[in-house]
């Protein structure tokens, strides 16, 4: 356990400069691990009604009733999709598709979850394509696998319909193909969960990695966050050259596809917790689909409600993500779950600092509850119904005066793991 007055290694201010530098791999393949211009651009826009819930709600322009709120949201799959084309290109296997889709629907759902939207949601599609590389059986592909997911959300009880969307050709500003969705959600504010995060609570994780229940396969654990560096730092040139339409011409060569693996190289059996993840290969470990919380938030809004402090999804931003809601606040994780065999591969293929790779990947968590810590072991057992591993990882306390004290208006993460102890300030 880490004591309050530990001195972990200190984080860099600027979250670009630590580890690869500013001009380093994350720089020249032009990502960003804390989008730190994106937060800059919208800095001076309205947070909404609760500006510490996960998503921004609204009050209720779709009814007009003040005891209800509104929430919209967008998002996509990101660059997962330029790496399940190579997987199709390499292998002709188009299921790879559905997992895209399921990744741009979670990366909306469980944020929107987050804040208490969990049943009556509406979904509407866009979908940007080259026509030339990308066929009409890949967009049936998509649509089959939306309406697959949507069809097991529903088996679990979780309400979702889809409103259609739009599919346009688009190939002069699209390589190959961008998949999103946008999400509505009307909700009664008395529902609505707003992040209050405080001293004594105890941080409740859900792994990231396994097979839940509703889940057909070992799932890596990736998500749809640091795709560019996962598939360039894994997988190796040859790609580069057979399919150069696959990353984008501006990019530094030399940060371009430098790993040792092709896509189907089986998972390195040295690699901790391989054995898990036996009969997959490399490309189909990292395209594992984002993995959704729904099934199990819904359950826990409805019995341990009053004891959830907070919900945090750790996608951008990984396990510094909770510092966009929090305040006056040390949040120490000490006890994480195993580091899964993707982010070990990913960290040996790279060389990537530790630090670096617990702010970029989720490592094997990616929801947190921040709860009354009687309420834990119920959480795990609700978690573990689904068979998706779940412990406390940490707890929560006052940020010490010598730190900024309570009454800052930032916040501290300290994590302890088995690679190092790291301090990162909100």
């Amino acid at each position: 356990m880490m004591p309050p007055e530990a001195d972990p290694k200190p984080s860099h201010t600027d979250p670009e400069a630590q580890a690869t530098g500013e001009q380093g791999r994350y720089a020249k393949r032009g990502v960003s691990a804390s989008k730190a211009e994106v937060h800059d651009a919208i800095k001076g826009m309205d947070k909404g009604l609760y500006p510490n819930a996960f998503c921004k709600v609204l009050p209720d322009h779709a009814g007009g009733d003040p005891d209800w709120a509104n929430c919209i949201h967008a998002d996509t799959a990101g660059t997962k999709t330029s790496l399940a084309y190579l997987y199709w290109r390499e292998t002709g296997d188009e299921s790879v598709w559905a997992g895209i889709a399921q990744d741009a629907l979670v990366m909306n759902l469980d944020d929107m979850a987050c804040i208490g939207a969990v049943d009556r949601v509406l979904i509407s599609s866009t979908i940007g394509r080259n026509k030339h590389r990308i066929p009409g059986s890949v967009i049936a592909a998509l649509i089959r696998g939306t309406n697959a997911f949507l069809d097991s959300m529903r088996d679990l009880g979780v309400d979702i319909q889809h409103g259609g969307g739009e599919t346009a050709d688009v190939g002069d500003i699209v390589r190959t193909v961008d998949v999103g969705f946008t999400a509505f959600a009307r909700l009664p504010r008395k529902n609505i969960l707003v992040n209050r995060i405080r001293p004594g609570d105890a941080i409740v994780a859900l792994a990231s990695y396994g097979q839940a229940s509703y889940e057909a396969r070992y799932n890596g654990g990736m998500g749809s966050n640091g795709l560019t560096s996962a598939r360039h730092d894994l997988f190796g040139a040859d790609y580069a050259e057979r399919f150069p339409e696959s990353f984008d011409p501006e990019t530094d060569r030399s940060v371009v596809y430098t790993g040792p693996y092709r896509l189907t190289d089986p998972v390195p059996e040295d690699l901790p917790g391989a054995q898990d993840a036996t009969g997959l290969d490399m490309g189909r470990l990292v395209l594992s689909p984002t993995r959704t919380y729904l099934p199990f938030i819904a359950r826990a809004l409805k019995t341990q409600r009053s004891a959830l402090h907070g919900m945090i999804h750790c996608t951008g931003g990984a396990q510094t993500k909770v510092l966009h809601f929090a305040e006056g606040v040390r949040i120490i994780k000490d006890n994480l779950l195993p580091v899964p065999p993707l982010f070990h591969a990913i960290q040996r293929a790279s060389g990537t600092d530790w630090e670096e790779m617990y702010r970029v990947f989720n490592m094997g968590h990616r929801l947190e509850c921040y709860v009354d810590p009687a309420a834990a072991p119920e959480l795990i057992a609700l978690a573990g119904e689904y068979n998706i591993p779940a412990q406390v990882i940490g707890r929560v306390e006052a940020l010490p005066r010598e730190a900024g004290g309570p009454d800052a208006k930032t916040a501290e993460v300290l994590l302890e793991s088995p690679y190092g102890r790291y301090s990162y300030r909100g």
